[in-house]
């Protein structure tokens, strides 16, 4: 199985560019005045370094040392700053009410159902009450559903391309909503995009999901 490590060698998984949803939720938590960001996932460091531009005081978790490295590289290089430590999905290594919103695209799917559960336990856990998540997760309806060698329900390991032996869940609504049951669900759309390649169609589908932890009552 590679390692992150590994895949963040080639280019095409070391992005620059911000995903347009990240976009739109910073002008969103500027408007807010939310000041404390987690980027949960953050590989090679596209969004860390748009948040810390953008004034944010920005955190950074990932998996992978090599991502990590990338990223702080970067920061140095535009002479920003963020908090960066190693650490799987499973355990954000901040304290309880740490964080006003969080950002996750395409990180929590790649993994069992029951670790995704124990990292949105996480998130909740380090969210204030009131603070909001973004994530982009895999949809049932991409052409890369069922493929690959089956771990669990909706749950894949690919036996082709760069991510041969990376696990990737995919979600329905009603999977999706229950997920995040203990939040309060903000907005959740599709984003797809049909490619055609030898003329064969591939529809590359995700959810856009945000959520807000919501206050105890009393």
């Amino acid at each position: 199985m590679p390692r992150w490590d590994e895949l963040f060698q080639d280019e095409r998984f070391r992005w620059r560019e911000p995903k347009e949803q990240v976009i739109h939720f910073a002008q969103h938590l500027k408007r807010r005045g939310a000041q404390r960001v987690l980027d949960l996932g953050c590989g090679t460091g596209r969004h860390v370094v748009y948040l810390a531009r953008q004034g944010f005081e920005v955190c950074g978790t990932d998996i992978s040392p090599r991502g990590l490295e990338h990223t702080k590289a970067w920061l140095k290089e535009e002479g920003l700053q963020a908090d960066l430590r190693l650490s799987d999905m499973t355990t954000i290594p901040y304290p309880d009410v740490h964080f006003d919103a969080i950002i996750s695209t395409y990180v929590i799917h790649h993994n069992t159902l029951d670790n995704i559960r124990r990292c949105v336990a996480e998130m909740h856990r380090v969210l204030v009450p009131g603070g909001k998540a973004l994530l982009i997760v895999s949809s049932q309806r991409g052409h890369r559903y069922g493929k690959g060698q089956q771990l669990e329900r909706d749950t894949f390991v690919h036996d082709s391309g760069p991510e041969v032996g990376i696990p990737h869940h995919f979600f329905d609504e009603p999977g999706l909503r229950a997920l995040f049951a203990d939040f309060r669900i903000v907005a959740l759309t599709l984003d797809e995009l049909d490619e055609v390649e030898n003329g064969a169609h591939y529809l590359h589908s995700h959810w856009v999901i945000t959520v807000e932890r919501v206050a105890s009552a009393g």
